[in-house]
């Protein structure tokens, strides 16, 4: 019970970080490039899939701590917080429906290729930068 609680406690104070933060970069972004497009949305997904991938990488070479807390803290708290999945989906919904169809169809690509790019990307420079744990 302490585990599951200790657990519940990590992602709640990742969440809380990670979605503060979202808020944040959004927030600079549309009052940065405009909102015509979802480009907050877009740096905030990217970002947050480069983070993951190179947590992924810490945790399959073994320099990210084996703990279940670090995991909970970092990828289901503050990213899973910090990403923005259902925003994307409701920014692509409004966009077809306002019949902004290239809009609608470039934010879908956009963020399936650069997501995509960026986990693989944070992963490979993460195993670049630390290489695997030898035995």
């Amino acid at each position: 019970m302490q585990i599951l609680l200790l657990g519940l406690i990590g992602v709640a104070v990742g969440s809380a970080l990670g979605g503060a933060l979202r808020y944040f970069v959004s927030g600079l972004i549309a009052r940065t490039i405009g909102e015509t497009f979802p480009w907050g949305t877009l740096v905030v997904n990217v970002s947050g899939s480069l983070a993951i991938g190179v947590l992924a990488a810490g945790a399959d070479a073994g320099w990210l701590a084996p703990t279940p807390v670090i995991w909970q803290v970092a990828v289901t708290g503050f990213i899973g917080s910090y990403t923005t999945v259902s925003s994307f989906s409701l920014q692509t919904l409004t966009l077809a429906q306002d019949r902004e169809f290239l809009r609608a169809g470039g934010n879908l690509l956009l963020s399936l290729v650069l997501c995509l790019a960026a986990t693989a990307l944070g992963f490979s420079l993460a195993m670049h930068f630390t290489g695997p744990i030898q035995p």
